[in-house]
């Protein structure tokens, strides 16, 4: 009984813990909500106040937001939406087959492939983005089109990492029976392996979209700003007349861009989970 009790306790314990936890995660993004709503000169002085009377701006701090400055909001809505997608697609697709190989080939260029992506995980950003900054101008790599071959350089480690732990649980008699009916390598991947990756392919593409939809660091290192401007970025030069900063303006543009991706991850929260678990299997 005594046992018993002190395990109810500890759940307890547990549960009040992480609810205050998210509690704290959770107020941010309460307080931007509140702030986009309200006019201006109210944000520095009521800042956790609700958006009520005379505080109320309405949806204008909206307007403000997508018209203020002269870049087109819109263009840096599609940028998002296009690097974020490409970038998935090509790291779900390279790092999927790659995860195959070093899986079902036993070499030691295969391990050598896998040990390299798994320590890129480890390295910092800021050790490498001033170089890279002067590489993608070299090889052209700084628009919004090529931006994807460098996420999926960074996003090729964890990816890779989970693909291998799902692909060693997989029964290897799926892939000599398709070899067997005359199958080839391309034909085995997309027809046998990519299906049976789903759970893992779903999980590693919400951490992909959002990671890529969020980042502000390397596309403000690669892109030319005046021409090319993601939606973090175009955060940055929400300033009105001498330079003074809209913050009504900007939380509106920050709730815009939130948005999106808390809807998409409460959707398919419950594959994170699944897709994870099923990658942890065999390491």
């Amino acid at each position: 009984m005594a046992a018993l009790k002190g395990e109810k306790r500890f759940n307890t314990f547990l549960t009040i813990l992480f609810t205050v936890i998210c509690i704290f995660w959770v107020i941010p993004v309460v307080i931007v909500v509140f702030n986009a709503f309200k006019l201006n000169s109210f944000v520095k002085t009521n800042t956790f106040a609700l958006p009520t009377g005379e505080m109320w701006a309405g949806f204008m701090n909206f307007v403000t937001g997508m018209t203020m400055g002269n870049y087109n909001f819109l263009k840096s809505v599609f940028y998002s939406f296009y690097i974020t997608i490409f970038s998935t697609a090509l790291i779900l697709l390279c790092t999927s087959m790659s995860a195959w190989y070093v899986s079902r080939v036993d070499s030691l260029i295969a391990r050598i492939v896998y040990y390299l992506c798994v320590f890129s995980m480890v390295v910092p950003f800021q050790m490498v983005m001033f170089t890279l900054s002067r590489t993608a101008d070299t090889l052209k790599l700084n628009t919004p089109y090529t931006i994807p071959i460098i996420y999926l350089g960074f996003g090729a480690g964890l990816a890779i990492f989970t693909f291998s732990g799902f692909v060693k649980s997989v029964p290897l008699g799926m892939e000599e029976a398709a070899a067997i009916d005359g199958c080839g390598p391309v034909r085995t991947y997309f027809q046998i392996v990519l299906p049976v990756l789903k759970p893992t392919l779903i999980s590693v593409a919400i951490l992909e979209i959002m990671w890529v939809w969020n980042d502000y660091l390397l596309p403000y290192l690669v892109l030319d700003k005046n021409l090319y401007r993601t939606i973090p970025i175009q955060v940055q030069y929400l300033k009105g007349s001498y330079g003074a900063v809209e913050l009504g303006a900007t939380m509106a543009i920050i709730l815009m861009g939130i948005i999106p991706v808390i809807i998409f991850y409460l959707c398919c929260q419950k594959y994170i989970i699944k897709g994870v678990a099923a990658g942890a299997v065999k390491g």
